[in-house]
């Protein structure tokens, strides 16, 4: 099958690969009728994530079609249409029985190498490194899907794909950014990054009777499309100083929830930003914290932060005597997506919300090595790219 591999840092290509097979009975093989290049693969992209090795399956935002099913599987049959989250849970651990389903204990085979660097392994992830499982993701024609009862969730009304892909991840990641923000009745609330999880974290904010919602970028048609479909007041923060515009705007107390939707390589601005990227480079810090120290800096005192952006390892300068001193609450993790799917899918057939807004490009999986490049620069309006193999 064709498939869009991983062959080291901006270095994507489009191969021949073998077909899944079935390895365990509580297994299923789907045919991807559409599959999304999410904003974390471009930190596999740009070489940021450790553990990746030539040739991985990348993707991790798939939907389409069962075509085989283990002998155990007893909730999908061959011919379900299906969306397939990101997360990989066995949903009888201790954690999956919690709702936490991104911190299985079972679905990660490679848990001892995730324990040497975090203390405890989260649950494998598609797509993505070998620390999280090394499981081959879904930018490709097939996709084998472990604990498939657990996992995928049917769509049996005649929505589109692309208004039930994002079902995978980043409405679910931007539901759950929104609920870790401890939004309350009309709170004012500050989301960092306008790329496909801001912008969902800026429709979830309204779910949650948020007052305002205030979008910070620096990417024309992002900020256009947060305004637009989010009704979001926008700063961009090359124009204008974040800190003293958002202090101006809530008469010097701060947003009270603060989301940062960008995570490692966010964009920094001043000596700090070239500092953060001069050592991210010299391999001297795995991230560049820029988005985690202005809202800690922002957040009105007794406020909320929500991290939905991903970090992959350790960073400098992040101000913990603030974040203590101003009691902020901080709220974190890979989204626990079987938590949220029937709610979402429902909130879809309802015409509550049209996932599909933040499609930009549309483009058969050959395409796919070329549209990585045009995603990460952020180029012919590009705010999200979906591959139909």
């Amino acid at each position: 099958m064709r498939a869009l591999c991983w062959h080291g840092e901006e270095d994507v290509r489009v191969d021949e690969v073998p077909n899944p097979e079935l390895v365990n009975p509580h297994d299923a093989i789907i045919e991807v009728t559409a599959t999304a290049i999410c904003g974390s693969d471009l930190h596999l992209y740009d070489g940021f994530v450790p553990t990746m090795r030539e040739g991985d399956v990348l993707g991790h935002e798939p939907m389409g079609e069962v075509v085989e099913v283990g002998s155990d599987v007893e909730t999908l049959e061959e011919g379900d249409r299906v969306v397939v989250p990101f997360t990989i849970s066995c949903g009888s651990c201790w954690f999956c029985e919690q709702g936490l389903y991104s911190l299985c204990d079972n679905s990660n085979p490679n848990a001892e190498m995730a324990r040497k660097v975090m203390g405890q392994s989260p649950a494998g992830l598609f797509g993505y490194s070998h620390m999280l499982g090394g499981y081959a993701g879904g930018q490709a024609e097939y996709l084998r899907v472990p604990f498939a009862d657990v996992g995928p969730i049917k769509v049996d009304s005649d929505l589109s794909d692309e208004q039930v892909l994002f079902l995978s991840d980043i409405f679910p990641t931007g539901y759950m950014a929104a609920e870790n923000a401890e939004i309350e009745d009309d709170d004012t609330v500050a989301v960092w990054g306008c790329g496909p999880v801001g912008q969902f974290a800026i429709q979830s904010a309204w779910m949650f009777d948020a007052g305002r919602v205030i979008a910070i970028d620096r990417v024309p048609e992002r900020l256009q499309m947060a305004r637009e479909h989010g009704d979001a007041e926008t700063i961009h923060f090359e124009e204008e100083d974040v800190y003293d515009r958002l202090m101006a705007m809530t008469g010097g107390r701060g947003p009270d929830r603060c989301i940062d939707a960008v995570g490692t390589e966010a964009h920094g601005t001043g000596l700090m930003g070239l500092s953060d990227r001069a050592k991210q480079r010299a391999n001297l810090e795995a991230d560049r914290p820029h988005v985690l120290r202005q809202a800690i800096k922002c957040c009105r005192k007794g406020g909320t932060l929500s991290v939905p952006g991903v970090y992959v390892g350790h960073a400098d300068n992040v101000p913990l005597g603030p974040l203590m001193n101003k009691a902020l609450t901080v709220n974190t993790g890979q989204t626990h997506v079987q938590r949220y799917l029937d709610p979402l899918l429902e909130t879809i057939e309802d015409g509550d919300i049209d996932p599909s807004f933040v499609i930009t490009h549309e483009e058969p999986l050959e395409r796919g090595p070329e549209l990585y490049e045009t995603f990460r620069d952020k180029a012919d309006g590009c705010v999200k790219v979906v591959l139909t193999p």
